[in-house]
């Protein structure tokens, strides 16, 4: 039997972790729904959200990894053997896989418009018109749309094959350092632009007069779906975890950066968006067909559209790395198929499943599929909308009563003998605050309105 993976070194578990976190949803869906949902009121319950929700059920993933150095369906199976919580932890997997499948699709267009805008495909003061043609043109591509898709899956699949410590760590050790660089750089261009002030007003001074319940609820889903929490990535990052590693400062840390990532994303696009008068709610668009505009239009855009786009891939490559390892480490651990196998067959299921998704931007059946969605916003809609916060919902019950959040509690310890800051608080939080608010979100996802 192959020796399981662990982290080299603390630091490089809290970057690969921040980097599961950190995704396409801090760069371009964080901006987006924060401009939907009042800017400044927003953030300021996207915070507390991240606080009093995230950071608890990141605790909890992590703990029971460490706990159990188990996949997620071996932990469920380890502290509950031959239950149907075994069950929680197939979820987790199918939902990593799920939205692997359709994820690697939005991946695979920042690809392509880092190279486009790399050839200066933006340059020129081109009007809206023309860069939503050549968005529309690629998007409506089959060939290049799957193409793209291949090479992201392949790209992710080859890096978690080469295991937990060279292949994950080393690169997430890479990629993690260079994208908050290129995040500071866009950050830093961003404020000395006309329309800074504006942006930053808009941003950071909250108007709680536009605080309403699908508002705080919309935050609270974005914290957690930013986090990369309810579907087993912090359990299995969780259980490469050393005994020594200090847990609770880890956690703290990996939920500040990818805080600070979303934060920092919001500062590169407001003050653009202000300067330039558009609308800060045009979600997808705003980064493929509204910064273009922008970056055609900036004295410095064509050296910035590139770092741009490539720090969205990268954002996107450190997501896909953990929801390939998620079913990866399951493979390795219960099957006994060897890593670089495991990790390609994960990818090859992803790629067929996300065939239906990359179709969906062009005329035919997956672009109208079912609901009046299109595959792709089935998908995300199934996966993200309600899977992920089902895996939560179960995760709190699983540790706040099966396992017990006394237990949990102090595997959080870094000295068994001495609490934590604020375990009281933890406990009372994923017995009953977390359950009862995911359960709400539940709800509201499945009979209210989107």
């Amino acid at each position: 039997m192959a020796k399981r993976g662990k982290w080299k070194s603390t630091l490089g578990f809290v970057l690969a972790a921040a980097g599961s976190a950190v995704g396409l949803g801090n760069i371009w869906r964080f901006p987006y729904v924060t401009g939907k949902n009042g800017g400044a009121v927003f953030l300021f319950f996207y915070i507390l959200s991240v606080l009093f929700l995230g950071l608890v059920v990141m605790y909890a993933e992590l703990s029971l990894g460490r706990a159990t150095q188990k996949n997620p369906v071996g932990a469920f199976e380890k502290i509950k053997p031959s239950s149907p919580w075994k069950a929680v932890g197939f979820l987790g997997i199918f939902t990593g896989v799920g939205i692997l499948s359709y994820y690697s699709v939005i991946a695979g267009w920042t690809l392509y418009y880092f190279y486009i805008s790399s050839l200066g495909k933006f340059s020129g003061n081109l009007t809206q018109a023309q860069i939503d043609e050549i968005f529309s043109a690629f998007v409506s591509n089959p060939f290049l749309t799957i193409s793209l898709l291949l090479v992201f899956i392949f790209l992710t699949s080859f890096i978690v094959s080469k295991g937990v410590s060279s292949g994950i760590e080393r690169w997430t050790g890479i990629l993690m350092p260079l994208l908050f660089l290129i995040l500071l750089i866009l950050s830093i261009y961003s404020l000395t632009l006309p329309g800074a002030s504006e942006g930053l007003k808009f941003y950071l001074k909250p108007d709680f007069s536009k605080v309403n319940l699908k508002m705080i609820l919309s935050a609270v889903g974005q914290a957690f779906f930013s986090l990369s929490l309810g579907m087993g990535a912090m359990i299995t990052y969780g259980s490469y975890l050393s005994r020594e590693d200090n847990l609770f400062s880890s956690g703290i840390e990996v939920v500040a950066f990818d805080t600070l990532v979303a934060f920092l994303a919001g500062i590169i696009i407001f003050p653009t968006v202000f300067t330039y008068g558009l609308s800060p709610q045009a979600g997808v668009p705003l980064v493929f067909k509204t910064l273009p505009f922008t970056f055609s239009r900036l004295p410095l855009g064509r050296l910035f559209g590139p770092l741009f786009f490539f720090l969205l891939a990268i954002a996107a490559l450190t997501s896909t790395i953990s929801l390939v390892e998620v079913a990866t480490s399951y493979l390795v651990d219960e099957r006994r198929i060897p890593r670089p196998r495991a990790a390609f067959l994960v990818g090859a299921v992803a790629f067929l499943l996300g065939i239906p998704s990359a179709l969906s931007t062009s005329p035919g059946l997956f672009s109208r599929f079912a609901f009046g969605k299109s595959f792709l916003d089935l998908m995300d809609y199934l996966w993200a909308n309600l899977s992920l916060p089902l895996g939560a919902l179960l995760l709190s019950i699983f540790v706040g009563y099966v396992w017990g959040a006394e237990k949990a509690a102090v595997e959080i310890r870094f000295r068994k003998d001495r609490k934590f800051p604020g375990e009281d608080l933890w406990i009372y939080d994923i017995k009953y605050f977390v359950p009862l608010v995911l359960a709400v979100i539940l709800l509201f996802a499945a009979f209210g309105s989107s």
